[in-house]
This record gives C-alpha cells, sequence and structure tokens, in this order.
C-alpha cells in the first residue's frame, strides 16, 4: 500500500500544473488592453465596442474594436472604428482603421 501511495505522489508530482488566473488579474489585464489601445487609436474619444476577443497563447494576441470620432477637421467628427491588436509578449497595440466592420448607409 505504501508504494502505491509513493508512486501516486510521484505520478502527481510530474503532472503538468494548470494555473487559470484569478478575477482580479484578469480585470487588470483587460484595463492594460483598453489603456494602451486607447492611447494607440487616432480617435477622438475611443470606446469599446463589446469586449476583447482572447486568443490562445499559441497567438499571442488579444483583439479590441473600438469606435470613437476622427480627429481630422475635415472629417467633421465622423464615427469611425477600429481594430486593436495587443500583444500579450510585448504589452504593445497595434491599431488599424476598420470601418468596413460597420454597414454602409444606404442612400
Amino acid at each position: 500500500m505504501r508504494a502505491l501511495t509513493l508512486a501516486c505522489l510521484c505520478l502527481t508530482a510530474l503532472t503538468p500544473l494548470a494555473h487559470a488566473s484569478s478575477p482580479d488579474a484578469w480585470a487588470a489585464y483587460d484595463k492594460a488592453v483598453l489603456a494602451s489601445c486607447t492611447k494607440a487609436s487616432g480617435l477622438k474619444n475611443a470606446k469599446p465596442v463589446g469586449n476583447a476577443a482572447q486568443f490562445d497563447d499559441r497567438v499571442g494576441y488579444t483583439a479590441l474594436l473600438l469606435q470613437g470620432q476622427y480627429p481630422q477637421k475635415h472629417m467633421k467628427g465622423a464615427q469611425g472604428t477600429e481594430l486593436c491588436l495587443y500583444s500579450k509578449k510585448s504589452k504593445t497595440a497595434f491599431v488599424t482603421e476598420w470601418d468596413s466592420i460597420r454597414p454602409s448607409a444606404k442612400p
């Protein structure tokens, strides 16, 4: 019986452990993504549209859709949409315009 217990303990020690993040850690991460994406955005009053898309760690990015107003005077405050990709590794945000995601206005 003692040998079986020892064998079980050894196997348990060799099993990889899964570490789940706490709700507070996720909230802090979401806050960092939002701050970085908002800072990288060229839009005024940029706000998230929905929740961030959490890609697998093998991909290494979180995606966040932002909406705000174009700051250029000739755009006259038109609403714009940007897609932000946040690198988990470098903690850097990359933003591109993505107005095509919204349905176009019909005349």
